[in-house]
């Protein structure tokens, strides 16, 4: 059986981009929605309470592996913050 994904309104900030309005796609284990500059952030739940992250090329090719970032862990105090370390950090409200 396939699931389809809920897409909701709402606003993300990522490292290297500013705050800016996006549509999320939530699937139940993890999220999706595309950057200012085109790529898909994809974001999943790992076990222990961590996560991945994906970074997929706006012009990916099929077969073209994306960046991959892992061991992201919620951040205390700001629901919806995902970190990992100091070198990257992600924020996604969604609009109910």
């Amino acid at each position: 059986m396939v699931t389809l994904a809920a897409a909701a309104p709402g606003q993300c900030m990522v490292t290297g981009y500013d705050t800016f309005d996006c549509d999320v796609a939530l699937d139940g284990g993890g999220l999706t929605f595309a950057l200012p500059d085109g790529k898909t952030f994809a974001f999943t739940l790992t076990e222990g309470g961590t996560g991945s992250a994906f970074l997929i090329e706006a012009d990916a090719r099929p077969g073209q592996m994306p960046e991959e970032l892992r061991d992201f862990r919620a951040v205390d105090g700001r629901p919806g913050c995902w970190a990992r370390g100091e070198d990257f950090e992600f924020c996604v409200l969604v609009e109910q």
